[in-house]
Order: C-alpha cells, then structure tokens, then sequence
C-alpha cells in the first residue's frame, strides 16, 4: 500500500525536472523571488573573494609584494555573503528547524506550525534588527550625530566593520519582512496542497 504523498508524486521526467527547478516555495511571494535572484550577486561575491586570494598567494610568494586589502576584502565578501544567507534560506523556507514534531505532524497540523514558526522567526528578527540597530548607532555615528563610519584600524583601514554591520541591519529588516509574508501567505493557506487540506 502506498503513502498518499506517493500517490500524487510527479513520476514524468518533465514533471519531476519540473519540481526541481522551483526553488522559491509560493508563500514567500514576490518578495522571496527577489531576494533569490540576489543571491547570484553574493554568490559572485564569493568567486571574487576566491579570486582576490590567488591575487594575494602570487603576489606574496610570486612577487614578495603581499597587499594590505586582500585579506580584509575577502573576509568582507565571504561576511556580506554568510549574513545574505540567512535571507536567502527564509527565502527558500530552507532555514534550520527542529522536525521531530512537524515530520509527522499532518497537513492542518504542519499548516499550524508553519505560521507559528513563521511568526517566532519574525518576531526574532526583529529583535535582532533592533540590536543591529543599536550597533549600526555606534559604528556609523559620532556622538555629535554626525557621520563617522567605524574603520578596521589597520594599515589599509577601510571603513569595513561598519559597512558590514549597516548591511547585517538591512538583511534583518528584510529577514523579518519575509518572515511576516511566509506567515500571512501560510493562514492564507496559499502555495501548496499541504495548505489547502
């Protein structure tokens, strides 16, 4: 006897090729379709990265004439690109979850626990966009108001650390909108068969 999941499986190629190439689940709206096409920009970002490290290996052990930015450009891109992933997973509903409960969980029950999931996470975001905040106050801003981005204190000294955090303020803001979408679209019961039943 077969699952009911099993019953209304794809078994076409075209049908199966067909559900692979859909990586942005349909609760995640217009929204999470953007923010998927943006993570091409990061993952370009970590060619780069790469790229500007076999610069810096050729020119120390080539040329003995190692940079001051390679190390401190590469560790900005790889950063920018780890914070844009966290986004890029609630994008693809891929984030980290405890499923002992939802996997066996039925269609209504998994509907329940995605908008509560979705909602927690939001609420989290949010929090955690109000502590970037607080730290987007200190690294952007002298105590007179005006603006002084806080630099790495290096040789080359680029403005990194603060960029790095005014950009962790963003995905957060982002992160916790996407979360509210997934939520909303989850109650009302858009994007899948699951949701329906």
């Amino acid at each position: 006897m077969t699952h009911p999941a099993e019953q209304n499986a794809p078994t076409t190629p075209a049908a199966i090729a067909d559900e692979d190439t859909v990586t942005v689940p349909a609760e995640s709206g217009f929204y999470g379709k953007m923010v998927d096409k943006v993570g091409t920009v990061f993952a370009i970002g970590f060619l780069a990265s790469m790229s500007v490290l076999i610069i810096e290996i050729i020119m120390r052990h080539v040329f003995d004439s190692p940079t001051l930015w390679a190390h401190e450009t590469t560790t900005f891109l790889c950063g920018i690109g780890f914070v844009f992933g966290g986004l890029f997973c609630a994008s693809r509903n891929k984030h980290i979850r405890v499923v002992i409960l939802y996997d066996i969980a039925g269609p209504k029950m998994r509907r329940a626990l995605d908008i509560a999931i979705s909602m927690i996470c939001a609420v989290a975001s949010g929090f955690f966009a109000w502590a970037a905040w607080l730290m987007v106050g200190r690294a952007a801003f002298a105590p007179d108001g005006s603006i002084r981005l806080e630099t790495s204190g290096s040789a080359w000294n680029p403005p990194f650390p603060s960029l790095l955090k005014i950009f962790l303020l963003i995905v957060m803001v982002a992160l916790t909108i996407q979360f509210v979408i997934l939520a909303i679209n989850y109650m009302r019961g858009l994007g899948g068969k699951d949701a329906k039943s």
